[in-house]
């Protein structure tokens, strides 16, 4: 039976759906102890997951219990925050006679971070470095469960919910095709007009800024938000990473803020930002200090929350990773005897406070999940949204195709998840990195 709940996954092309998209038919292959169900959408102003909790309950429980029976696990256990009370309500009557409970969470940042959901929910430490099923845990979120119910009955990933929030005249969660332009999903908020505005994808603490509103849709995008270009959260994106450095170098304080407040730090990480960012100073004798950046979960909280001086350590770590993994250089060993540190519960960011920080306080409204009919005539499905190999093509140029028919496999022995046709139409162009349908057959 786990066997083809497995090939239904895989099948399917479901990857996570609030991540890097990391294949689902992978993760769920391993053998585990619990399945826990991240429901905490710890990212200020997406909406996605908490109203798919209340309205796909049932959708949501039958694939944590395929997860369950997947990987062999004795429980599953559904994280969310105690704000969250519609769901708790609606989930909570339907958990009678299933090995499944609900775990309440505060109101923190970064609740939805899994190594910590995994350790409040159930009090295993994910080692430095490492990954939940190292503590015979799998993680997911609340949407890949829904696609995984879809799934055991053939419906393959074709669609992706999104919130469309900030400066729009109506913030709204949509699902919609994957494949069609952002601008078209966010016109469905009503801002057919962005002039002057940034736009990113994802949250504001983790999500990136959008260089081209004409690029499609993917599988894990989650949410766009609309900020005016003077946004302090939009400026920050927009400095270059030379201009970061020398800001770096002239301006930290060394008042260690940023580590006192790093989540991983406050789990037993080896990780300080504030010495990564005095070697970044003066560089010499600091190439173990600069490995720190490895562990770097890039949740944020050095660089929009803790730093008083407008420093930038996460984007000095994405960069630094980047840049030392291509001179072959590899993340520190995990300490020998990790241990939470005992500030951790008190250093907790409430939601409502990194909101007021990030000036965001104006665009915390109320999302509502709608149906929506954009008459989307064209989508350019991308061959590589997740983790591991771009999909290999498996139609030609002029192919008529339905809605879920497959149109990329993946690669022979390779990681990676199939692509399927998100509207029915023909196929207008099979290029290096994605696959255009159109209903007359023509890109526009």
């Amino acid at each position: 039976m786990a066997e083809a709940i497995i090939r239904k996954i895989r099948d399917a092309g479901i990857v996570g759906a609030g991540g890097a998209g990391f294949p689902s038919h992978v993760k769920f292959s391993a053998q585990a102890e619990v399945v826990v169900v991240n429901g905490a959408e710890c990212e200020p102003l997406l909406r996605v997951d908490q109203q798919l909790r209340v309205l796909e309950a049932e959708k949501m429980l039958a694939g944590l219990t395929a997860a369950v029976e997947a990987t062999g696990a004795k429980e599953g256990v559904i994280a969310l925050k105690g704000k969250y009370r519609e769901a708790i309500a609606t989930l909570t009557p339907r958990l009678q006679g299933k090995p499944f409970s609900i775990y309440i969470l505060d109101d923190f940042y970064p609740a939805g971070d899994e190594h910590l959901t995994l350790y409040e929910s159930t009090g295993r430490l994910v080692p430095q470095g490492g990954i939940p099923i190292q503590v015979e845990s799998v993680v997911t979120n609340v949407e890949t469960l829904v696609n995984v119910a879809n799934a055991l009955e053939g419906i393959p990933v074709t669609e992706t919910y999104l919130t469309v929030t900030g400066q729009v005249p109506n913030p709204v969660t949509v699902k919609v095709p994957v494949g069609i332009r952002l601008r078209e999903a966010i016109a469905l908020a009503g801002a057919a007009d962005t002039a002057g505005m940034g736009v990113i994808d994802g949250g504001p603490m983790m999500g990136k800024l959008v260089e081209n509103l004409d690029e499609p849709v993917t599988k894990t995008t989650k949410g766009l938000i609309l900020l005016p270009e003077d946004h302090a959260l939009i400026r920050k994106r927009k400095l270059s990473m030379d201009r970061i450095t020398r800001l770096s170098q002239t301006a930290c304080i060394q008042c260690r803020y940023c580590t006192d407040l790093c989540p991983r730090f406050l789990l037993g990480h080896e990780l300080e930002p504030h010495k990564i960012m005095r070697a970044l100073k003066y560089m010499e004798g600091s190439e173990d200090t600069l490995r720190m950046a490895f562990i770097c979960s890039e949740c944020g909280m050095c660089e929009q929350y803790a730093c008083i001086m407008d420093l930038s350590p996460r984007t000095v770590n994405a960069y630094l990773k980047k840049s030392l993994g291509e001179k072959g250089f590899k993340p520190l060993p995990p300490p020998q005897d990790q241990a939470v540190n005992s500030r951790q519960p008190e250093r907790k960011v409430p939601v409502k406070r990194l909101i007021a920080r990030l000036g965001l306080t104006p665009y915390d409204k109320k999302a509502p999940l709608q149906n929506v009919d954009g008459n989307f005539k064209t989508v350019g499905i991308l061959l590589k949204q997740h983790v591991g190999a771009a999909s290999v093509p498996t139609v030609k140029v002029g192919q008529q195709v339905t809605k879920g028919d497959l149109i990329a496999a993946i690669p022979e022995k390779a990681l990676g998840v199939p692509m399927h046709a998100s509207i029915a139409g023909t196929v207008a162009a099979v290029e290096s990195d994605r696959i255009i349908i159109s209903e007359g057959g023509a890109t526009s």
